[in-house]
């Protein structure tokens, strides 16, 4: 980590025994070698440790790209160890030393390395100022620093100190490699190693400074986890931040997407027609027939911004993403748990009573008739019903059962929601929810929605690590994204449904809009892009978490729920909870 750091307290042990060091790397020859910087965050937070080496999970903060920043130049390989025998009268120093143990099991790039006549001093970069403590630095630098010394001592140095340099301060603070940090560092990659051997990923610190400016935090969800845990009661809202970076949509017939510099160029022929910069960038989705330069797939796999490809008219097709998210754990949980036919209906129950409950909130708040219209509150009765029956059912069958009846209702009810005719010049009433191909505008709108939701959340389950062909509801049958198909239930009246009741209510959609033919009912162009900004914008509205009781976009709180999930697969906490707005 590069924000500031707490000392770390190990557990009590029995006093060291030099006579009897430990032994790493026999019987583990399958096992990859530790970096030197997870053992860093090992000692800082062991669930963060956890994170980054097994589940290979990372996102960058204000603080990591300073650190970034911060090594460049260091990070710039020059200059070469001399053999620790060699006879030298100059210091030697080398910058970006990789170095390896297989008796220690473990891995490091030293920043810095100066030498001279086999003495050996390694020099560590860190972002921010010298800490005001006894020893200068807190122990999970010293640790790192000491893992350092030890590779450089196993290929033949003597290395007795290393150096530290806070770049903010520019200040050298001298760490001598003592018996006590050796032991504190031997000690902190066995307990490690045995956290990794042991597959169970550490509990969540609780109230913890540190979680606040760690970059995992929306990852990692402590105060989340631990709520859910019934630890305690009170969630800082420390997970939410500020999306910067949204999707670019091209769907121009024959358009070219190609990189220049830190920017995308959309052009159609030769003619430039938009620009987006990369930093700014979530996703790229295509639309029907544009064609993405090789270089630019590229450049966008290697910053893991995935490229969607839907049909002409919205179908989704697939995305285009890099080497995949390396969180095996969670795949393997995910794929125990979806041949566990109770712990799928336990997970499906839940989806559904939560998607019932949204949609008679929808209904609730948006009618236009009269508070005490008779038809409105029969609705809202029955689907209180069935959204209990659903949480009751034992059966796949019978949920799957609750779940038609209640759209029926829900739909029959949609065109209650809506302005009347008059006001818009075209009937937007709908009865029944139709589709393939859909037979009216407001059909139209809602399977448009929906792909788009479906995309939205293979995206997200994708980054999170899971494989969104394996749900827990819908069968994983003709290739489609099960999974994502799951999660979002309970969303689609909250983003899909009220989108399309916003753009007919406030004019955005009118009757010019639509292409009528005998194959079914469709969006212009210029009415699926008025109708996407529509959706991007609410995905972007902030709404209250109805358990953890703090304001949260949309688009992240479909990350938010992906993760939830994974906790819960993982065994983290006891139930997966869904979304249900108030």
């Amino acid at each position: 980590m590069s924000v500031a750091k707490e000392q770390f307290s190990p557990p009590k042990k029995q006093p060291y025994q030099a006579a009897l060091p430990l032994r790493f790397g026999e019987g583990r020859g399958h096992a990859p070698p530790v970096p030197a910087r997870i053992l860093n965050e090992f000692v800082y937070c062991p669930r963060l440790a956890y994170l980054e080496w097994v589940q290979k999970e990372w996102a960058d903060s204000s603080d990591t790209v300073e650190g970034k920043r911060t090594h460049r130049r260091v990070d710039q390989q020059s200059g070469q160890l001399p053999d620790p025998f060699e006879e030298v009268e100059d210091i030697k120093i080398a910058r970006s030393v990789e170095l390896s143990s297989r008796k220690l099991n473990l891995v490091a790039k030293i920043d810095l390395v100066e030498s001279k006549a086999g003495i050996a001093v390694p020099i560590d970069y860190k972002r921010g100022k010298r800490p005001h403590t006894a020893k200068n630095a807190y122990d999970p630098e010293r640790v790192q620093l000491c893992a350092q010394g030890l590779l450089l001592e196993e290929h033949g140095y003597t290395c007795t100190e290393g150096v530290l340099y806070f770049a903010a301060s520019k200040e050298r603070v001298k760490v001598p490699f003592d018996h006590e940090l050796r032991a504190l560092t031997l000690d902190s990659l066995a307990r490690l190693q045995s956290v990794v051997d042991g597959g169970r990923i550490p509990p969540p610190l609780e109230k913890s400074p540190k979680c606040p400016r760690c970059s995992l935090v929306g990852i990692c969800l402590p105060d989340e986890i631990n709520l859910l845990q019934a630890m305690y009661t009170e969630v800082r809202p420390i997970s939410v931040r500020r999306t910067h970076a949204m999707p670019v949509y091209v769907q121009e017939n024959r358009a070219k997407v190609a990189i220049s510099g830190e920017r995308l160029v959309i052009s159609v022929g030769d003619e430039k027609q938009a620009e987006a910069r990369l930093g700014e960038t979530s996703q790229l989705v295509v639309m029907g027939n544009t064609y993405v330069t090789t270089p630019t797939i590229h450049e966008l796999m290697r910053r893991d911004i995935p490229i969607t490809w839907m049909s002409y008219g919205g179908w989704f097709l697939g995305h285009t993403v890099g080497a995949g998210h390396a969180n095996v754990e969670l795949r393997t949980a995910q794929y125990r748990a979806s041949f566990d036919d109770r712990k799928c209906l336990n997970i499906a129950r839940g989806l559904v009573q939560s998607k019932i409950r949204n949609c008679r909130v929808l209904l609730r708040r948006n009618w236009q008739t009269q508070p005490d219209d008779q038809d409105k509150a029969d609705v809202l009765l029955d689907l209180k019903r069935l959204a209990e029956r659903a949480g009751r059912t034992q059966e796949m069958e019978t949920l799957l059962g609750i779940e038609g009846a209640a759209a029926a209702k829900y739909f029959q009810s949609f065109s209650n929601l809506l302005r009347p005719k008059d006001a818009l010049g075209m009937n937007f009433d709908m009865l029944s929810r139709n589709r393939r191909p859909p037979t009216d505008p407001v059909n139209a709108m809602l399977s448009f929605g929906y792909a788009m939701l479906t995309r939205t959340f293979v995206t997200a389950l994708s980054a999170t690590g899971f494989d969104v062909y394996r749900g827990f509801y819908h069968q994983p049958r003709y290739g489609r994204p099960a999974l994502a198909l799951d999660l979002m239930e309970p969303f689609r009246p909250l983003i899909v449904d009220s989108t399309v009741m916003t753009v007919i209510n406030t004019g955005t959609i009118k009757a010019a809009d639509f292409v009528t033919a005998p194959t079914g009912v469709n969006l212009t162009a210029s009415g699926r892009k008025r109708f996407i900004a529509a959706f991007e914008r609410r995905l972007t509205q902030e709404a209250t978490h109805p358990i953890f009781e703090y304001r949260i976009e949309y688009r992240r709180m479909l990350t938010s729920q992906s993760r939830l999930l994974g906790r819960y697969l993982l065994g983290e906490i006891p139930n997966y909870p869904n979304f249900i707005t108030r």
